[in-house]
């Protein structure tokens, strides 16, 4: 069978895809079942086209969400991969209108690098741009001096 190429093969909006609307939350479920079917037949799916045609120094691979990405990452590329964890307090993703929804926020597709995973950074984002800023600053800095 043919394969989906865009949300539009099926009368979807891609640009209400990329946000955090209800339109978005309305087809979740069926975009993590076809991300899982897609992973199952090949794990590096997804990372492969992430890295496709990419030729600059230092990329950033954003939303990665399963240990087996990471694995992939780290046996294509080895060292240099630096992995970085965004995180924020419960009560912070609750003011950004974060409401927690069984079968979806307790699948792999969101919880699979809670464990198993030894982050190279561990960044902080609970609203204070300050302390946002001195950790990316650091982070940028480790990576122009591994050019």
């Amino acid at each position: 069978p043919a394969e989906p190429s865009s949300p539009q093969e099926h009368g979807l909006d891609f640009q209400r895809l990329l946000d955090a609307s209800a339109y978005k939350e309305g087809f979740r479920q069926d975009m993590i079942r076809w991300g899982e079917e897609k992973r199952r037949a090949d794990p590096g799916f997804f990372c492969r086209a992430a890295v496709q045609g990419a030729l600059q120094p230092v990329w950033v691979v954003s939303d990665t969400r399963r240990l087996s990405d990471v694995e992939w990452f780290r046996a294509a590329y080895g060292d240099v991969v630096q992995t970085v964890r965004v995180v924020a307090t419960e009560e912070t993703r609750k003011r950004r209108n974060w409401v927690f929804v069984t079968g979806v926020d307790d699948a792999e597709s969101e919880c699979g690098l809670d464990q198993g995973v030894a982050f190279d950074w561990v960044i902080t984002n609970d609203g204070d741009k300050v302390a946002l800023g001195e950790q990316l600053e650091m982070l940028v800095q480790s990576l122009h001096r591994s050019l």
